[in-house]
């Protein structure tokens, strides 16, 4: 088979072609070939160059991937390059969650780590939604500098609506901007070129957390583009407006009328690039694109008005029009001082921003009703030719639109765009959509978005010159023919006969072709590989490619195209031998096999056709399919993980392991879980004691539960049955009866379980609502006042009654739905809104080397009383206080932190508070066992704190055992109750403060700390005086000293 030639990658006609995105960069480019590898390369799209700048380890020195990015389709390639190491930062996978950005956060502010003096600069793939969840743990975000910040690159793309519908806004954010710290730098970005040089500019904002946000949805996904690196000078200050100005961009960029006495002004992207457009054509209006929200510069903005403004209208992205959007109040308060000058607000929901991204003149039409006076002349498409080719992702068929760009693309006067999309949800297999502009490049001007030039709208007279429909079953299942305009050209791939196929449409379609007087042309792709390849198989597959594709060009070319003229334009591409045949004789049997339909009446049934929904977002690797985050070995996979979740209990897989997990055991859960058996709960405190501490024993038998000295017992405990039995009542549902609910780890599954099995083992009925919950359960409330109740808390005005509602008197999801009885979602919308029950994590007490199949828990109840008078439990703590014996828990294990030195020998130093001491009992039995086998141990000094000797000495006997037969050198108990002065840990580590410093300094010891938060200074404090003391250091160099210890994993903390 001849190679195909193209301009910097070869174009894709393997036999195994089916779907597959632009190739990846080659990451073995040298600085000499980078830019004609990566930039220059019409063949990438703005997207794939983005991963490609941040995840290189010059930019990043490690890439943080959260799971909602990859389902945008950004970060699937970053996670590829990182396995072959070629100059790729280290990834990290990361799941969005209550707390998501802590781990970021916690990065960023370990001192004087060796990651700090290194240079952290760490950078994380996101999505508003992921962003919005994130808000809370980055408000806590250190200070920037040059040698540890971080940069989050943010896809804008929203999954909405009933059909998955996905959409470009930032919307989910509109509530939790006030969250993010004022020292964020935020970028915003539209044009596939600005994409690459914003995140260009957010890796030289060198002392600037960055966000950059730019068009997942759709111009940086484009490729044809020749994308140039960003050409940028070096500043001297580093300012934020210096280093953009340096590369050519302000904070705003003004267009249209130097004279309008209205603008518009709306944040930089998709609907910013169509409103620039219209602005340009429409007198007395301007537009103000925002590419810097932070820091914002009210001068600026003032500098870029035109003095003639009278009226500016801010255009937000919010969730609900009861949301206020953060550019209103920028806007609003820059111009407080301006009487002249009125300032409106608009607030765009999901909703209306997919009508304006998808029906044609949407938002035009709302841009000239800002001015109704004004005249406005429409968009010039005139020059552009606009192809739409329809067809099922894993046909091998498929591959056309690549070649037809490669096409393109080797012609230096033509400019090419092309943007595929997908639909995974109405039709099994999938749809692909590419829409492909074509236009002279001495034409070209303005960069306007595919949502202007060719929108999805089934609805409007057609805006396709050319419509390839390669599936010959959409014909009677979707309005494909809906997007041609009149006198469109229609290529048809089929294997019907003209009878088979007229007899597939539906009345509205035949109609229709009628109506516009489209040219309608069939092609048996199939039959003719057959003729020429013979049997089926990968060279038929691609010989039916190659066919389709000399079918294509006859046509573009027109009535006037002749057999030689094809024949000429496909040989630069294709070659003049092609899978051992002829491409002359190729050629002939696409021009003879191309037939043209006639339409004069429509069939007298019909049956409605659906319209292209743009829900899924295809990355193929070489080795598997990636659609919306899940990984596919076929779209027959995707239509079982995406559109048909009919399976309600997850399938029963075979496993080669000797005890499998069980599919049916806590689905929900994302950790492999195992089903114990509890033998022992003994309360290790008083009855009359005011904590109630116990001691719990699983058998492990026949569950293969393996677990390390150090390691966590994720517990995942139930509701309380009669609780549960109230709440059904009082809510008015029977709890026998069957719901069905997402596997919240099944990707797309569902399960059936009986309300009371629902509500008490799986939802998280009895925890704390998120203000996302008020905001959600507001829109099924019947009465206005709850209504509006509901949405102020969870609105940002709202955040000191939501904090006092969450912290101070601790509601759960239950008190929410009792004090707004109006708002009643259906049960299992409601199973939706609250969500699951996570495990809880305790620290394993025992060593598996010594106990066997058994493992070991300390626990203490957590209880309360609200400021009400009503006592809360922990939902978990109150579970395993009730645990009777022979009762089976589902667990699963945690790695942690706590890990036995590599030599049994180094001096150990373990501090424990409270149930603090868990993981230390587990050492001790370890170390006890090695002693009694005549192998040498280190010293082992052992701190424990509580309050009261006689009450709360917890393990008490065997630690005096360990003492007597020497595994603990030294034992520094504090009881802090039991004297005239309160005594800590600290205080009885000072005492040993010599020998401490000596074991840490001297001996390779090792320090491992368990418990509470709250003692962690002073028992630093503690530590740093004695390496001062003894060591002759300063507190200073103590300091860091002991955080270098940190990453040789010698100092240890495990608190919470």
């Amino acid at each position: 088979m001849s190679t195909a030639k193209s301009s910097g990658v070869s174009t894709p006609l393997s036999s195994t072609t089916t779907l597959s995105s632009p190739p990846s960069p080659l990451l073995k480019a040298s600085s000499a070939t980078l830019d004609r590898e990566v930039y220059y390369n019409p063949r990438l799209s703005a997207s794939n160059i983005v991963e490609f700048i941040a995840s290189r380890a010059t930019s990043s020195s490690t890439v943080y991937i959260y799971d909602l990015a990859e389902q945008v389709g950004f970060g699937t390639w970053t996670k590829e390059w990182a396995k072959s190491g070629s100059g790729t930062a280290p990834v990290v996978d990361l799941q969005t969650r209550a707390g998501a950005g802590l781990s970021l956060v916690g990065r960023l502010s370990e001192g004087t780590s060796l990651d700090t003096v290194k240079g952290a600069v760490l950078t994380a793939y996101t999505t508003p939604s992921g962003l919005s969840m994130m808000a809370p743990s980055l408000s806590h975000i250190p200070v920037a500098t040059s040698t540890s910040r971080l940069v989050i690159q943010v896809p804008a793309v929203l999954s909405f609506g009933e059909t998955f519908s996905l959409s470009h806004s930032l919307a989910p954010l509109a509530s939790a901007w006030h969250l993010l710290p004022q020292n964020l730098v935020v970028l915003l970005s539209a044009t596939p070129q600005q994409t690459v040089d914003f995140t260009s500019l957010s890796y030289k904002l060198s002392n600037y957390h960055t966000l950059h946000f730019f068009d997942q949805y759709g111009s940086s996904r484009e490729t044809g583009h020749s994308l140039a690196p960003t050409s940028l000078k070096e500043t001297g200050s580093g300012s934020v407006s210096e280093v953009l100005n340096n590369a050519g961009y302000n904070f705003f960029d003004f267009v249209g009328d130097a004279q309008a006495h209205t603008v518009l002004v709306i944040l930089n992207g998709p609907l910013a690039l169509v409103a620039a457009a219209i602005a340009k054509r429409t007198g007395g209006l301007g537009v103000l694109i925002v590419n810097v929200l932070r820091p914002w510069d009210e001068i600026a903005l003032r500098n870029a008005l035109p003095a003639s403004v009278v009226n500016v209208h801010v255009v937000d992205d919010v969730l609900n029009t009861s949301t206020q959007g953060p550019l209103y109040v920028e806007v609003f308060g820059s111009l407080l001082q301006s009487p002249n000058i009125s300032v409106h607000a608009h607030r765009i929901t999901p909703s209306q921003t997919h009508e304006y991204l998808n029906k044609n003149n949407a938002f035009a039409a709302f841009i000239t009703s800002l001015v109704p006076t004004a005249q406005t002349s429409p968009l010039d498409l005139s020059t552009v030719k606009r192809v739409l080719i329809f067809g099922a992702p894993q046909a091998p068929i498929t591959a056309l639109p690549r070649i037809v760009e490669a096409l393109f693309i080797s012609s230096k006067g033509v400019s090419v765009r092309s943007l595929t999309n997908y639909d995974a949800f109405s039709k099994p297999g999938g749809i692909a959509a590419t829409r492909i502009a074509l236009s002279p490049k001495s034409e070209v001007t303005d960069f306007i978005p595919f949502s202007a030039t060719l929108p999805f709208d089934w609805q409007n007279d057609g805006t396709v010159d050319f419509l390839a429909i390669l599936d010959q079953n959409l014909l009677n299942s979707h309005a494909v023919l809906n997007y041609a305009q009149r006198g469109a050209t229609i290529l048809v791939a089929t294997t019907w006969t003209a009878e088979e196929l007229y007899s597939n449409l539906s009345l509205e379609a035949v109609s229709l072709i009628i109506e516009r007087d489209l040219r309608f042309f069939t092609f048996n792709a199939k039959d003719s590989a057959t003729e020429l390849a013979g049997a089926s198989g990968p060279a038929s597959d691609v010989l039916q490619v190659v066919l389709t594709y000399l079918a294509f060009v006859r046509l573009y070319l027109g009535s006037a195209a002749t057999e030689l003229q094809v024949l000429a334009v496909g040989q630069p591409t294709l070659g003049e031998i092609f899978e051992g045949i002829a491409l002359e004789k190729i050629n002939a049997q696409a021009w003879s096999s191309l037939e043209e339909m006639e339409f004069t009446q429509s069939p007298e049934v019909g049956s409605p056709l659906q319209p292209f929904e743009f829900n899924a977002i295809a990355v193929e690797t070489d080795d598997e399919t990636v659609v919306n985050g899940a990984h596919l070995s076929s779209w027959h996979d995707a239509a079982k993980h995406l559109i048909f979740p009919t399976a309600f209990s997850p399938p029963v897989e075979t496993s080669t392991e000797e005890y499998p997990q069980n599919p049916a055991l806590h689905p929900e859960s994302l950790d492999r879980t195992y089903l114990v058996t509890c033998t022992v709960n003994r309360r290790l405190t008083p009855l009359e004691y005011d904590r109630n501490v116990f001691h719990l024993e699983f058998d492990t038998t026949g569950t293969g539960l393996k677990y390390a000295i150090g390691e966590a017992l994720g517990v995942h405990g139930w509701n309380d049955e009669q609780e549960v039995l109230d709440f059904c009542k009082w809510y008015g549902v029977d709890p026998t009866s069957l719901i069905t609910i997402p596997v919240a780890a099944g990707e797309g599954k569902m399960h059936t379980r009986t309300v009371l099995q629902a509500l008490q083992q799986q939802i998280d009925l009895f925890g704390h609502p998120s203000k996302s919950f008020y905001t959600d359960l507001a829109a099924y409330a019947t009465t206005s006042v709850d209504r509006h109740a509901l949405l102020f808390i969870g609105s940002p005005e709202g955040s000191a009654t939501y904090k006092k509602l969450s912290d101070k008197d601790t509601v759960t999801f239950v008190d929410v739905l009792a004090k707004f009885f109006s708002a009643k979602p259906g049960i299992e919308k409601l199973c939706e809104l609250i969500g699951d029950i996570k495990p809880r994590h305790y620290s394993i007490a025992s060593a598996q080397s010594v106990v066997g199949n058994r493992v070991d828990l300390l626990v203490v109840t957590v209880d309360w009383m609200t400021p009400s008078g009503t006592r809360r439990y922990g939902q978990c703590t109150r579970y395993l206080a009730g645990l009777r014996v022979g009762q089976k828990v589902t667990v699963s294990i945690k790695p942690s932190v706590m890990k036995l030195p590599p030599n049994p020998r180094q001096p150990i130093i373990m501090a424990g508070l409270g149930t603090g001491a868990a993981p230390f009992r587990a050492f001790l039995q370890h170390f006890a066992m090695l002693a009694s086998q005549g192998q040498e141990i280190g010293p082992i000094y052992y701190y424990f704190g509580s309050r009261h000797q006689a009450s709360e000495y917890l393990y008490g006997e065997e630690i005096e055992a360990f003492i007597l037969d020497g595994i603990i050198s030294r034992a520094g108990l504090a009881f802090s109750r039991d004297g005239p002065e309160k005594v800590y840990i600290q205080h009885k580590m000072l005492e040993d403060s010599e020998a401490l410093a000596k074991m840490l300094h001297d001996d390779e010891g090792v320090f491992y700390l368990c418990g509470p938060t709250w003692p962690v200074p002073d028992v630093y404090q503690s530590l740093v005086n004695a390496l001062v003391k003894y060591k002759g250091s300063d507190p200073v160099k103590a300091g860091e000293y002991l955080e270098s210890l940190k990453e040789e994993e010698r100092y240890v903390l495990e608190v919470y």
